[in-house]
């Protein structure tokens, strides 16, 4: 590695050094059925140099040149992309709890015995189809660069996911856990899935204007939208309807909206992202006040803005993180919980339904907020009980309308795809139906 920093001095005027370690289980269930083993290592370089304020970047899985990976890298600064930022210099950053050593002791027989006890412990109980998966990782980072940044980190992750499918149908009730280790499912989790399940298994017609329960597993269908309004490279491009709107009321008053990439107590937490710049809890929407922005260190720069720790090496289709530049990212996202259990939720509901997932979640005008789901399943709710499922059913809408009709909100955070949210119960919003 010393050899790749003085061919990068050389060079360059700036320069980074991103490492990558990584290695994954995954295991598949399907009906009972143990359909698929998995196990990746994600592992690389990746080099971003400045040299008279022009960028380039090159990385490999395969350190053994590092001669050509800096050549690489020079050889981009051909396409003259603009780097008017300074890489961040060294910075103390809290000491995480984020990697649980337990996890190393783990295989992939304990997490198929665990799958196979969930499946005989449910399927007497169900009449559809159990789908389950679940696995871990271990993922390892170090930043180092010209500015005196050296930072590593590294993190433990398990995840299980479980699904029942209505017969005959390609949906279901899904719901999910995370941990930093190995836990066994509890069966208050297992039973609360299977009554659910058991609940909304009628089909039913319904359709018109009523009141809408987001389940956690469907929120991300609205904060997708607020993700891509917030972000500085939104901003930047024009193409954000809260452009100037800080300090605004955007939502209703009931929701706060939080970034907190320090909050340990769930796995995955950052004090650094990926460009070396420290972590910070940053409030998104405060009562419904839009109160910050997110940003990486290009369009920091670019809006003369303060970069605020939210530089990600990610995307939502590709899952090779080395081979991707930062951008403007949000990672532990969560909604504050409100103080209504879930049954009371749904007994608050005269008439309505529950969206329990969404089909089409990238439908619609993302950065102007509109979005277009089929639900996938809507659970029909009537006198405050859970009466069936309704079918070929959608929602449209905007999120600057609906989400300033929330009624309440759910007294517990579950994880979800791009954060941990509660339930939200929101008024008004039209079901369109087939029928």
């Amino acid at each position: 590695m010393e050899r790749l920093i003085e061919a990068a001095k050389f060079h360059s005027d700036a320069f980074e050094i991103y490492e990558l370690d990584e290695s994954r289980n995954t295991i598949e269930f399907e009906d009972g059925k143990l359909k698929d083993i998995q196990s990746t290592i994600h592992a690389g370089v990746a080099l971003r140099i400045i040299k008279d304020r022009r960028a380039g970047f090159a990385y490999t899985k395969n350190l053994s040149n590092h001669e050509a990976l800096v050549l690489n890298a020079v050889d981009t600064l051909k396409g003259g992309v603009e780097a008017p930022y300074d890489f961040p210099p060294a910075k103390s950053v809290p000491t995480l709890n984020t990697y649980d050593v337990a996890i190393e002791q783990m295989t992939n027989s304990t997490i198929v015995d665990e799958c196979r006890r969930i499946n005989a412990l449910m399927k007497s109980k169900v009449s559809g189809q159990i789908n389950i998966d679940a696995g871990t990782s271990i993922s390892g980072i170090k930043i180092r660069n010209s500015s005196g940044a050296d930072l590593s980190t590294k993190t433990s992750y398990y995840a299980i996911t479980i699904s029942i499918l209505y017969p005959e149908s390609a949906t279901g009730i899904e719901r999910s856990l995370e941990f930093k280790k190995f836990e066994e499912v509890g069966d208050s989790f297992l039973n609360s899935l299977i009554d659910l399940y058991n609940r909304s298994e009628r089909e039913i017609t319904a359709g018109g204007r009523m009141k809408i329960l987001f389940m956690p597993e469907a929120m991300y269908t609205l904060i997708w939208r607020l993700q891509s309004a917030v972000s500085g490279k939104s901003l930047y491009h024009g193409q954000s309807p809260l452009a100037g709107k800080l300090n605004t009321d955007i939502f209703s008053k009931q929701l706060s909206i939080i970034d907190n990439p320090l909050d340990d107590s769930h796995p995955g937490a950052r004090a650094f992202d990926d460009e070396g710049v420290p972590c910070k809890e940053l409030v998104i929407v405060d009562k419904g006040t839009l109160t910050n922005y997110y940003y990486d260190l290009f369009y920091a720069a670019k809006m003369k803005a303060k970069p605020n720790g939210r530089g990600f090496k990610t995307s939502r289709w590709n899952d090779d993180r080395i081979s991707v530049r930062p951008m403007p990212t949000l990672t532990s996202l969560f909604i504050e919980p409100g103080t209504t259990g879930f049954e009371q939720l749904i007994g608050s509901m005269q008439r309505g339904i529950i969206v329990c997932g969404a089909l089409g979640a990238h439908s619609g005008n993302i950065p102007n907020g509109d979005f277009s789901i089929g639900l996938s399943p809507g659970l029909y709710v009537e006198g405050g009980q859970i009466v069936g499922r309704i079918k070929d059913a959608m929602i449209a809408g905007n999120i600057y309308s609906i989400m300033n009709r929330v009624l309440d909100i759910e007294d517990c955070l579950h994880p979800a795809y791009t954060g941990y949210y509660p339930a939200v119960l929101f008024d008004d919003i039209n079901v369109a139906t087939k029928s």
